[in-house]
C-alpha cells in the first residue's frame, strides 16, 4: 500500500471516527422538547396573566361553578369560563375556553385550564382530542372537555379531570 493511500485511508478513518463519535455525543446532549411540553409551555404563557383572577374577569370570564369534588374522580376545582371562546367550537392553546382555580385559604390560585366543545358544535362521532387527550362528556354542561393541569402538579396526569392536589 503506498503512503498516499494509507494516509488518505486514516483520514477518511479519523472523519468517520469523529462523526460517530458526535453523533454518539449528540445524545447526551438537552433533548428536544417533547409536543406536550410545548403545549404546557404554550397553555402557560397563554394563561400567565390570569393567576390574577381580576384579570381573567376583566377580559370577559365568568364564574361557572365553585369548587366542585366529584365523588369518583376527586376534586376539580371552581371554573371561569370565557363565553366568547366556549362558543367557537376551536382548540386553541392561546385561548383555552375555561380556568380552573383552587379556591385556597385566602384567594384562588389558577392551577390548570380547559378546552371545551359544546356538543351542538362537534360533528364528528368521536370525541374530539388535543395531543392525543381524548376529551370527557360532561353532560352537566352539555360540552366535550378536557382539563390540563399546567400551573399545579397532578399524580393523576396533565390531562386528568381531577387533581388530588386541588383543595376544595
Amino acid at each position: 500500500m503506498s503512503k498516499a493511500v494509507s494516509h488518505s485511508l486514516t483520514q477518511t478513518l479519523v472523519i468517520v471516527a469523529t462523526a460517530a463519535l458526535f453523533a454518539a455525543c449528540g445524545h447526551d446532549g438537552p433533548a428536544e422538547p417533547s409536543r406536550t411540553d410545548e403545549a404546557v409551555a404554550t397553555l402557560r404563557t397563554a394563561s400567565a396573566r390570569y393567576l390574577d383572577l381580576n384579570n381573567a374577569i376583566t377580559d370577559g370570564f365568568v364564574f361557572l361553578h365553585g369548587c366542585e369534588t366529584r365523588p369518583s374522580e376527586g376534586p376539580v376545582g371552581m371554573v371561569y369560563v370565557h363565553p366568547g371562546r366556549l362558543m367557537d367550537g376551536v382548540i386553541d392553546p392561546m385561548a383555552p375556553d375555561a380556568l380552573i382555580y383552587d379556591p385556597g385559604n385566602s384567594r384562588p390560585t389558577l392551577v390548570g385550564v380547559e378546552f371545551a366543545i359544546p356538543y351542538t358544535l362537534w360533528t364528528s362521532d368521536a370525541p374530539p382530542k388535543f395531543l392525543d387527550a381524548t376529551f370527557q362528556r360532561e353532560d352537566e354542561f352539555g360540552v366535550f372537555g378536557l382539563h390540563a393541569w399546567v400551573w399545579l402538579d397532578n399524580p393523576k396526569g396533565l390531562f386528568a379531570e381531577s387533581n388530588p392536589n386541588v383543595t376544595c
